[in-house]
């Protein structure tokens, strides 16, 4: 027996009693007829102590291990742009990850995607020794990383900055 449907929909207490008496191999359920409003409220059910039954939250994220969870990876992925530009999980910008490369400056540039926008970025990187450069657009936003040779790097930034399609320009390391 599988309910993840409604609450109301399974008789509990002729379920847990063709449970026990072997009328039902097992069962599965994540929503209940009654759930506790908050944590400090006592979730109780027939089903509980069944060795054949799992019980699960109909939320997952709500459960207290999964919202320590959702905090860590949410700070793991802001400490992750914020040191190397990465942006795997982003809802905003496209997703990018570019391993950080410890000689180098990167440059992060957010900007309109709009026609154009690569040529104008590789027309200031021609001058340049690009180590690594990804570019994707989701939308109506395009994201670039770049890493450019430590000398040079804050005029890199700079001229890609100076772009009529630029939102935003970052430089890192």
């Amino acid at each position: 027996m599988l309910n993840a449907s409604r609450g109301a929909v399974v008789d509990i207490p002729a379920t847990a009693q063709a449970l026990r008496n072997g009328y039902l191999a097992g069962g599965a359920f994540d929503v209940y007829p009654y759930e506790p409003a908050g944590k400090d409220e006592k979730f109780e059910c027939e089903l509980q102590g069944l060795k054949n039954v799992i019980l699960t939250p109909h939320v997952g994220g709500s459960t207290e291990e999964a919202q320590v969870a959702i905090g860590r990876e949410v700070a793991s992925k802001l400490i992750a742009y914020v040191n190397t530009g990465a942006s795997v999980g982003s809802v905003n910008l496209p997703e990018l990850s570019l391993p950080p490369n410890e000689k180098t400056h990167r440059i992060l540039n957010i900007h309109q995607n709009i026609p154009g926008v690569l040529r104008d970025v590789n027309n200031v990187l021609a001058e340049y020794n690009v180590v690594a450069q990804l570019l994707m657009t989701q939308g109506k936003v395009g994201y670039l990383i770049v890493d450019v040779d430590r000398l040079v790097s804050a005029e890199v930034k700079q001229k890609i900055a100076l772009l009529p399609s630029s939102i935003k320009t970052r430089l890192l390391y």
